[in-house]
């Protein structure tokens, strides 16, 4: 069984913490008093992050957060921080996310993502760290027969390499909690995680063109790009378009940091959906979007995406149930947050590394 530890006493290793959903995390685990090294190699992300996690929480809380440019493959580098600062948890966001490269890249994809989690389990049961939170994905469920979805659904084959690698991730995972039953495992299941810090000083910063619709549509709405495609309008929905179950990052990041609370003391394997419950489609997130920057956004119906399903929202109530965490923010919300980022930030980070 873990250690039942208060904030203040828990050293929480964050894989991938420069990224989207690692840095609004860290921001979360530093205003509750937690101590907090990021290891990020910034092959996604920005050294900018960094600085402005620590801009949000403050001088005080800065000082628990320690960072270190480093990729988790490099098991040296990787068993040199957990000498230094002994974590008692782990969460685990690293890894290459793009559905459509990992299709084109599967060898890189398994290489990267799986071999980065064997190295990362390795050198924590070295070092008799045994509590983790893993960033596991809505893919894993495939093409749902009846959302919402529930736990207790079964997981489907996976449609791309990226699906695939978190699916066998979970799986490695839950294999080894029953070869040692010490180790403390969650999964989360996120499902469409957009919007932004508040503050606008952190969101998403895709690097080349977006591959999720919203930081698209952020950038057509700054004036970057011309239209929003939209993959398909002949879908069995209420409009035509795909409807997902979009999340709020930063109740994302208030889920992980549930999920600590609630694993502390604790030594089993458990799984949550993160969403919000309710379904919204491509036009409804459009036209969210639209009033939130204030003007109409051109948009354009392409053929449907290979691979993409119709229908797909959670039912989060286990969460809400076992973890008390629900999610606090709607689609007007996102979207406010969202535009508040991209019009302060129209280059991303890149705006403050120039």
């Amino acid at each position: 069984m873990s250690c039942s530890l208060a904030p203040s006493e828990t050293c929480v290793l964050v894989t991938g913490g420069a990224g989207f959903i690692g840095s609004h995390t860290t921001v979360e685990l530093l205003e509750r008093g937690y101590n907090v090294v990021v290891v990020d190699d910034l092959s996604n992300s920005s050294p900018v992050a960094i600085e402005r996690i620590k801009e949000i929480v403050g001088a005080d809380a800065a000082q628990n957060l320690t960072f270190y440019e480093e990729n988790i493959l490099d098991r040296a580098a990787l068993t040199r921080i957990f000498d230094t600062h002994h974590p008692d948890r782990v969460i685990h966001f690293a890894g290459f996310k793009a559905v459509g490269e990992s299709v084109a890249k599967p060898l890189e994809y398994y290489s990267n993502n799986i071999g980065s989690t064997l190295t990362l389990c390795d050198v924590m049961r070295e070092h008799d760290c045994k509590s983790i939170i893993f960033s596991s994905s809505s893919t894993v469920y495939g093409d749902p027969d009846n959302p919402p979805v529930t736990e207790e659904d079964p997981k489907k084959p996976a449609t791309n390499p990226y699906g695939w690698t978190k699916w066998m991730i979970e799986q490695m995972l839950m294999d080894l909690h029953t070869a040692d039953p010490a180790w403390n495992v969650v999964l989360l299941r996120y499902f469409n995680p957009i919007g932004a810090h508040p503050s606008g000083l952190i969101g998403e910063d895709p690097k080349g063109i977006p591959n999720n619709l919203v930081p698209y549509v952020a950038q057509v709405a700054v004036g970057k790009r011309e239209a929003v495609q939209v993959f398909g309008n002949d879908y069995p929905t209420p409009d035509g378009t795909g409807v997902r179950d979009y999340i709020h990052v930063v109740d994302l990041a208030r889920g992980h940091v549930s999920a600590l609370e609630w694993m502390n003391g604790r030594s089993e394997v458990e799984i949550f959906n993160l969403g919000t419950g309710t379904g919204s489609s491509v036009l409804d997130v459009i036209h969210a979007f639209e009033q939130a920057c204030g003007h109409e956004l051109p948009y354009k119906i392409c053929p449907r995406r290979a691979g993409d399903i119709a229908a797909n929202w959670c039912d989060a109530s286990k969460a809400e149930r076992m973890m008390g965490w629900k999610a606090q923010f709607d689609i007007a919300d996102m979207c406010r947050d969202s535009w508040n980022w991209q019009s302060k930030n129209p280059d991303g980070f890149a705006t403050a590394e120039a």
